[in-house]
C-alpha cells in the first residue's frame, strides 16, 4: 500500500508531497472530507491504495475565470468529476421547487457553492479547457442520469448525461472495482473496444451498435414523443438493475447510442472490508479549519454497515445506485473503525449511527443463491417477502454485543431507518431473534424516538409506494407499547410519511390524518413528494402510468395542490 498522506487539494499541498505530476485529478461538488461516507474520499483513497496520485478540487469556482479548474493543470491519465453526495438539484431545490437557503456539504452551511446540474457544468468546462484530456463522471447524480430520465425542475425527459455533459465515460453505482479498472486501462492504453467491455460503465457512441446480446430500449427521440415508451423504458432499466447477470443495455439518441454495461458482482465481505479499511482521517481537509461542514457533523461519529437494500420502495433511488443485494462488511473491520473511533478528536463514547440505507438488513441474503440468481424482482419484500429471504437478526444482534464491548463506548445508537417488515408480518414475529431485535433497539439503541416509515396509512398509495399494508405498523405500534412499558423508560415512536405521491389525493390524506392509529404519535414528520431521476414514482409522475401495471394513476403535479395536501397533515379533527 502507498504511504498514507492526507489527499492534496492544492498547488502548494502537491508541491510538499514532491509530486511533479498528477494521475488522477478529482472535482466534486461538496467540501473534500476524508471520510467513507463521502464518495470522493473513498476513490481518492482507493485509487491512492493502489499507488495512483490522487487530487481534489472541492466545490470550484465556475463563474469567474475557472482558474480552479486550471490550478492544478493537467492530470496523467484523467479527470473524474462528481457533484456531490446528492443530486446538485435536489441539494437546491426543495419540492416546491423553492431554493434552498443552505447547503449542508459545504462549510457553514453556506448556499451556492456549485451550480445546478454540476456534473455537466464541470465537465463541459474541463472538455473546453482540456479537451484531449478523458472525463469520467460518476456518483449519484450521474449514475442516476445514465439513461433518459424525467427531470423534476425543468419539467421534461433529459437524455443521458453523457449527451448533457460530452463525458468519456460514466461510472455508475459504487465505483470502487470498475474505477481501479478503468484507471488501469487508461494507464495501459488499451483499445478502446477493450475498455468498452468493462462493467459498471456508461457511454456514448455515434452509428449503430453491434454489441451482442444487448437489450435495446426505445430511442430519446421516441420516449419524448410517446410517455408510453419511456414507463415501458424504465421497466426494462429497472428490471436489469436488479439481476445478479443483468444484459447489457442500449439507448439510441441523436445518430448514436448510450450504451450500459452490466455491474460487477455484488462485492464480497473481504472487498467490502478492503474499501473502509484505508488511512481514512475521518477529518474535513485541513483547508476548513474553523469552519463547521454540517453533513459531516452529522455522520462523523457513525459506523457504515453494509451497501445496498432490497426493500424496493417505487419513490427510492439506493436500489439504482447501491445496488439490491446487500454487501455486508465482517465483523471485525467495523469493530476496527470502532475502536479507531474512540480516538477521534470529541468523541464521547457516543456511536450516532450503526446503519446504512437500511440498518437492519446487514448480513441478510437469500438463502438459496441459485434462486437469487434467477430473480427479476424489484423488492425481497413487496407485495409479500420472499420466501427466500433469510430474515434472521441474530447476525446483528451479535454484532451489537461486540460493539457494547468495546472500551470506551456508551451507546451505539440506530439513526438509520429499520424496515419493520423485516421481523414483523401479520401473524406476529418472524422468527425467534425478532422479538430479541426489537426490544434490543428500543431500549439499548433509540435515543427517546424511534424513526420509522410507514409511509402512509392507505393501501392504494402504499401499493404504488411498494410499501406494506399500515396493518403491520398497527401491530408494530402494539409491540413498541408494550415493550416500552414493562421496561418504565421514556421512548416515543415517530412514523415518517410522504404526501402528494402518485395515487395520493386529498380524500387519501384526509383519511390519514383521521387514522386512529396515529393518535398520541409526534405527528410532524411528513415529506412532500419530490420526483428525483431513476425511480418508478418520478415515472409515475412524469407518464401518469403505473409502469408495472401500464393502468393510468393520478399525480397531482399542482405546486399549490401538493402544498394543500401537505397542509392537511396537520389539521386538527
Amino acid at each position: 500500500m502507498a504511504e498514507a498522506y492526507m489527499i492534496p487539494t492544492s498547488v502548494k499541498e502537491v508541491e510538499k508531497l514532491g509530486w511533479d505530476w498528477i494521475d488522477v485529478i478529482l472535482f466534486s461538488g461538496d467540501a473534500f472530507v476524508d471520510h467513507p461516507s463521502f464518495g470522493t474520499a473513498v476513490i481518492a483513497r482507493w485509487l491512492q491504495k493502489w499507488g495512483y496520485r490522487v487530487a481534489v478540487v472541492p466545490q470550484p469556482n465556475w463563474r469567474d475565470d475557472l482558474r480552479d479548474f486550471r490550478k492544478l493543470g493537467r492530470p496523467r491519465l484523467y479527470f473524474g468529476v462528481n457533484a456531490g453526495a446528492m443530486d446538485s438539484m435536489v441539494n437546491h431545490y426543495t419540492a416546491s421547487k423553492r431554493l434552498r437557503s443552505d447547503d449542508a456539504y459545504t462549510p457553514d452551511g453556506r448556499a451556492g457553492a456549485r451550480p445546478d446540474y454540476a456534473v455537466s457544468v464541470y465537465t463541459r468546462i474541463l472538455k473546453q479547457l482540456y479537451p484531449d484530456v478523458p472525463v469520467v463522471i460518476g456518483g449519484i447524480e450521474a449514475s442516476l442520469r445514465r439513461l433518459t430520465h424525467y427531470d423534476y425542475w425543468k419539467d421534461c425527459l433529459m437524455p443521458s448525461v453523457l449527451v448533457s455533459s460530452g463525458a468519456d465515460w460514466l461510472c455508475y453505482g459504487m465505483g470502487e472495482r470498475p474505477m481501479l479498472e478503468l484507471t488501469r486501462a487508461i494507464e495501459a492504453d488499451r483499445k478502446p473496444s477493450d475498455m468498452r467491455r468493462i462493467p459498471q460503465l456508461a457511454f456514448r457512441m455515434s452509428g449503430r451498435c453491434r454489441t451482442e446480446g444487448a437489450v435495446f430500449l426505445h430511442s430519446y427521440e421516441c420516449c419524448l414523443k410517446d410517455k408510453k415508451a419511456f414507463a415501458e423504458n424504465f421497466n426494462i432499466i429497472e428490471t436489469a438493475a436488479n439481476m445478479l447477470n443483468p444484459p447489457v443495455l442500449v439507448e439510441p439518441v441523436g445518430d448514436g447510442y448510450v450504451q450500459v454495461n452490466p455491474s460487477y458482482p455484488p462485492a464480497t465481505q473481504e472487498e467490502m472490508d478492503s474499501f473502509w479499511d484505508l488511512p481514512y482521517t475521518k477529518l474535513p481537509h485541513p483547508r476548513y479549519k474553523g469552519h463547521r461542514i454540517p453533513a459531516y457533523d452529522m455522520i462523523k461519529f457513525s459506523v457504515t454497515t453494509h451497501r445496498g437494500c432490497f426493500g424496493g420502495c417505487n419513490f427510492c433511488t439506493i436500489a439504482a445506485h447501491q445496488g439490491k443485494f446487500i454487501q455486508s462488511r465482517s465483523e471485525d473491520s467495523i469493530i476496527r473503525e470502532i475502536r479507531d473511533m474512540t480516538a477521534l478528536p470529541g468523541f464521547a463514547g457516543n456511536i450516532s449511527d450503526v446503519g446504512a440505507p437500511t440498518a437492519n438488513m446487514y448480513g441478510m441474503r437469500g438463502r438459496d443463491p441459485e434462486l437469487c440468481a434467477r430473480c427479476r424482482r424489484q423488492s425481497c419484500l413487496f407485495p409479500a417477502p420472499c420466501r427466500n429471504m433469510d430474515r434472521s437478526h441474530e447476525r446483528l444482534l451479535r454484532l451489537y454485543s461486540r460493539i457494547a464491548s468495546v472500551k470506551g463506548i456508551r451507546h451505539a445508537y440506530i439513526g438509520s431507518g429499520i424496515r419493520y417488515d423485516l421481523f414483523l408480518d401479520e401473524k406476529g414475529y418472524v422468527d425467534d431473534s425478532s422479538e430479541a431485535y426489537l426490544k434490543e433497539l428500543i431500549l439499548e439503541h433509540t435515543s427517546g424516538r424511534l424513526k420509522v416509515a410507514p409511509e402512509h396509512t392507505e393501501d392504494n398509495v402504499l401499493r404504488l409506494m411498494a410499501k406494506p399494508s399500515f396493518a403491520l405498523f398497527e401491530r408494530l405500534r402494539g409491540e413498541f407499547d408494550r415493550i416500552v412499558a414493562r421496561s418504565g423508560r421514556k421512548c416515543e415512536l415517530v412514523p415518517y410519511f410522504i404526501s402528494a405521491h402518485p395515487g395520493c389525493g386529498m380524500r387519501e390524506m384526509e383519511k390519514l390524518s383521521r387514522n386512529k392509529a396515529l393518535r398520541g404519535l409526534y405527528m410532524d414528520q411528513v415529506q412532500d413528494f419530490t420526483p428525483t431521476p431513476m425511480t418508478v414514482s418520478s415515472v409515475m409522475f412524469y407518464s401518469g402510468i403505473d409502469p408495472k401495471s401500464g393502468k393510468s394513476v393520478f399525480v397531482e403535479r399542482d405546486i399549490e395542490g401538493k402544498r394543500r395536501q401537505k397542509s392537511f397533515f396537520f389539521k386538527k379533527h
